[in-house]
C-alpha cells in the first residue's frame, strides 16, 4: 500500500515523485516505456553527437527548469543566432538581421499589428480559469484561422502569421480555438517570447541534450520506478486506488495520471469518471510534427554569416534552427514539418521525406547541405505512449464547456502533465510546474 502511485516518468511525473519522496510519502512510480523522460528524448550517436527527438529548449521565466538542471549539474549553453536569417518566399531566397523579415510594407505592418492586438487580448485571459476570461464564449466559439482572416487583410502577413502559429502548436491554426491560442499566449507571457531565440523560448538548450537532467533525477529514486508498465486499468474508492497491468496490480490512497491526454483514453476507469472529464480528453487532439535533422562535419553556414534560423510558407519544412553543439564540433541543422504539412510528410516514403528535407536545407543554405554525414526525422503521432507533440490542444467550444474539470481532481485521482499547467502550458517548464502542484495538492498545500 503506496501514498502515492505516479503513472507517467515524464517531466511532470518525476517532480511529483521527487516532490512526494522528499515530502516522506511512499511513491511507486510507473512508466510504459524502457526510458525516463516522456516527451523528451535525446538519442546519442557512436560519435557522442547527440540530437534531441523531442523537447529541446529553454528559456526566460522557465525557472523551474533551470534550477533542475542546476540542481543535477547540467550546463545550459546559447542556441545560436549570430548572423543572418533566411526566408524563402515566392521562389526568392532573401538573408535579413534581426526580428523582422523583409515583406512587402503593407504586409509587415498587417503582420505587426496582428501579433500586438494578439498580445494585447491574452493579456485579458484568466490563466487558472480561462472559461472566465471576458469574452470567453465569443473567443472559444472561433478558431485562430477565422480571427487572422478578419484580423489581416494581406495574404503575405497571413501566411507568415500562419507560419510562426504552426511553429508554436504543431497543429493548423482552423483546428485551434482563439480562446485556447490566446490562453497559451499569455502562458507562455506573448507571442515575442514563444517566437524568439534570444530572450525568448528558445534561448538555450542543455549540454548533453534534454533527456539528460531527466536521467540524472531518476537516479536519486531509481529503486522507486518501475519502467516496462503500461497501465491499463485504475480502480478507485474513497480510500484507495488500484492501479493494474498486464503483469502487475499495486494500491494506494492516491494516483497522480502524468501522460498526455490521448493516453488517458487508453486507461479503463472504475468507475467511469464523470462524462464531462471523459468528454475533455476526447476532444482534446495532440499537434502534429516531424523533427527532420542533418548533421554535417561543421556548421558551414556560419562561414557565410548565416545562423541557421529559416522560414518559409513553401514546402514541408516551414522553420529550421542551427542544432549544433556548444562546441561546433558537428553542424546540425533541424527543421520542423508542422501540422498539415507534418500529415502530408508521413505519407511520404524515408528516402522521399529526407530528399524533401535536405532539398530545404539546400534551397536555404547552398549545395553543401545536400551531403550530410547522417540524415534522420523523427515523430511521435505513431509514438503508442504519447500520440503526437508538442501537447494537447483544444478545439472551438472545449475550454467552455469542459474546460473546468483538466486540473480538478476526481476523489484521489489527480491529473499531471503539460497540459494541465497554466504558466508556460505545452512546454517543459509546464510539465515541471504541474508536478510541483499536483504533490502540493496530494500533500495539502
Amino acid at each position: 500500500m503506496y501514498d502515492v502511485i505516479v503513472i507517467g516518468a515524464g517531466y511532470a511525473g518525476l517532480t511529483a515523485t521527487r516532490d512526494l519522496l522528499r515530502a516522506g510519502k511512499t511513491v511507486l512510480l510507473l512508466e510504459a516505456r524502457d526510458r525516463v523522460g516522456g516527451r523528451v528524448f535525446t538519442q546519442t550517436f557512436e560519435d557522442g553527437s547527440y540530437v534531441d527527438l523531442g523537447g529541446a529548449w529553454v528559456g526566460p521565466t522557465q525557472d523551474r527548469l533551470y534550477a533542475l538542471a542546476k540542481e543535477y549539474s547540467v550546463e545550459t549553453f546559447k542556441t545560436y543566432d549570430a548572423g543572418k536569417s533566411t526566408q524563402y518566399f515566392r521562389g526568392k531566397v532573401k538573408r535579413y538581421k534581426g526580428l523582422i523579415p523583409p515583406l512587402p510594407i503593407g504586409a509587415l505592418l498587417s503582420l505587426d499589428m496582428a501579433i500586438k492586438k494578439m498580445n494585447k487580448l491574452s493579456k485579458t485571459v484568466n490563466l487558472e480559469a480561462p472559461w472566465l476570461t471576458p469574452n470567453a464564449v465569443q473567443w472559444d466559439s472561433m478558431t485562430l484561422a477565422e480571427w487572422m482572416q478578419k484580423q489581416m487583410s494581406f495574404t503575405t502577413a497571413r501566411q507568415f502569421f500562419k507560419v510562426a502559429a504552426e511553429a508554436i502548436w504543431a497543429a493548423d491554426p482552423s483546428e485551434i480555438s482563439m480562446l485556447h491560442a490566446l490562453f497559451y499566449t499569455k502562458s507562455g507571457k506573448d507571442l515575442d517570447m514563444l517566437m524568439n531565440v534570444k530572450g525568448g523560448a528558445q534561448e538555450e538548450r542543455m549540454v548533453g541534450g534534454m533527456q539528460t537532467v531527466a536521467n540524472r533525477m531518476v537516479e536519486t529514486f531509481k529503486d522507486n520506478l518501475r519502467l516496462n508498465s503500461p497501465v491499463k486499468r485504475i480502480e478507485h474508492t474513497a480510500e484507495r486506488v488500484t492501479v493494474s497491468g498486464e503483469d502487475f496490480s499495486f494500491e494506494a490512497k492516491h494516483v497522480v495520471v502524468a501522460v498526455p491526454p490521448p493516453v488517458i483514453n487508453n486507461i479503463s476507469f472504475q468507475p467511469a469518471l464523470p462524462s464531462s472529464r471523459t468528454q475533455l480528453t476526447q476532444q482534446m487532439f495532440m499537434g502534429a510534427v516531424w523533427k527532420t535533422y542533418a548533421i554535417y562535419d561543421r556548421p558551414f553556414w556560419r562561414d557565410e554569416n548565416l545562423n541557421g534560423l529559416a522560414a518559409t510558407p513553401d514546402g514541408h519544412i516551414t522553420v529550421t534552427f542551427d542544432n549544433s553543439p556548444k562546441d561546433g564540433s558537428k553542424g546540425i541543422l533541424m527543421g520542423f514539418v508542422l501540422g498539415n504539412q507534418a500529415k502530408s510528410f508521413a505519407e511520404l516514403s524515408p528516402a522521399q521525406r529526407q530528399d524533401q528535407a535536405l532539398g530545404a536545407f539546400a534551397t536555404f543554405y547552398g549545395e553543401k547541405a545536400l551531403q550530410p554525414l547522417r540524415y534522420l526525422d523523427y515523430t511521435w503521432t505513431p509514438e503508442e505512449w504519447t500520440g503526437g507533440c508538442y501537447a494537447g490542444v483544444l478545439p472551438k467550444g472545449v475550454w467552455t464547456s469542459v474546460g473546468k474539470w483538466l486540473r480538478e481532481p476526481i476523489g484521489n485521482i489527480h491529473w499531471a502533465g503539460t497540459e494541465t499547467s497554466d504558466v508556460w502550458n505545452g512546454y517543459i517548464e509546464g510539465a515541471v510546474r504541474s508536478g510541483e502542484r499536483v504533490a502540493g495538492e496530494i500533500l495539502g498545500k
